[in-house]
């Protein structure tokens, strides 16, 4: 994160609720402000999270996504507009967070994140929010944020269900994303276009999402990092397991530190 000094008078009015809160108050919210947060598929989990995260005043928020705006997604991907039918997603979505709060900076990469691109995509944020909906691409996200030591949250939706998790498996007492799926090939999901998934749905676990990237940056209240929350919308519940770090995973147990 870069230094800033003083947050100005507008900046003091937008963020007013923020700053009242103790746990955040004027130095949580610059630290936010200084804050560079990539989001890895601007989709139904990056929609909402987008919104927040520009709203919250995340100084710089890279939006990765080579997808285009289509009709179905206007179900849940809320930060799209009819006139963005056919649009770049990622495109849409800076210019959307811009139009938001035109104090922060959005960039739009209208491109998949691949093994020859990751790396150097996150190389210098501060959190990395993974969203998308493909499983290798969840892998080598995973994998690139264990290997530059950033905080990844990662967070998933399908039918009336939602997870979410924060992973910083470098340290000792910590679990990657490896931990949690184990040393899985390649394999292909289930789409929404398959499958189905309730709109809010995407709303409820992106903003959550959202809020775990701040909490990332801004520490406050328990750390959750280890745990994974499940939501069911057909119960109206959820629960949270502990994630054990595992100790031959070939990941992470050699890098605990």
């Amino acid at each position: 994160m870069t230094g800033v000094e003083t947050l100005s008078d507008d900046d003091l009015s937008r963020y007013a609720r923020h700053i009242v809160l103790k746990e955040v108050g004027g130095g949580g919210q610059m630290r936010l402000r200084a804050a560079h947060v990539v989001v890895i598929g601007a989709g139904g989990i990056g929609s909402p999270a987008i919104q927040y995260l520009a709203a919250a005043g995340i100084g710089r928020l890279t939006i990765v996504d080579d997808d285009r705006v289509d009709l179905s997604n206007l179900q849940r991907q809320t930060i799209y507009a009819t006139a963005d039918i056919g649009a770049a997603k990622a495109q849409a979505a800076a210019e959307a967070a811009q139009r938001l709060n035109p104090g922060i900076v959005a960039i739009a990469i209208a491109s998949r994140a691949d093994a020859g691109s990751v790396t150097r995509l996150i190389a210098d944020a501060d959190v990395v929010l993974d969203g998308c909906d493909n499983f290798a691409t969840r892998l080598l996200v995973a994998d690139a944020c264990l290997a530059a030591q950033i905080p990844l949250v990662s967070a998933a939706v399908g039918q009336f269900d939602g997870q979410l998790a924060t992973y910083r498996g470098w340290e000792p007492d910590k679990p990657c994303y490896r931990c949690f799926v184990g040393d899985a090939p390649d394999r292909d999901g289930v789409s929404c276009a398959e499958d189905g998934v309730l709109g809010p749905m995407a709303g409820v676990m992106g903003s959550l999402a959202a809020l775990e990237v701040m909490r990332a940056i801004t520490p406050f209240g328990e750390d959750s990092a280890g745990q994974l929350l499940m939501f069911d919308a057909l119960a109206l519940r959820s629960r949270t397991l502990r994630l054990p770090k595992d100790p031959g995973c070939p990941a992470c147990s050699g890098r605990a530190r």
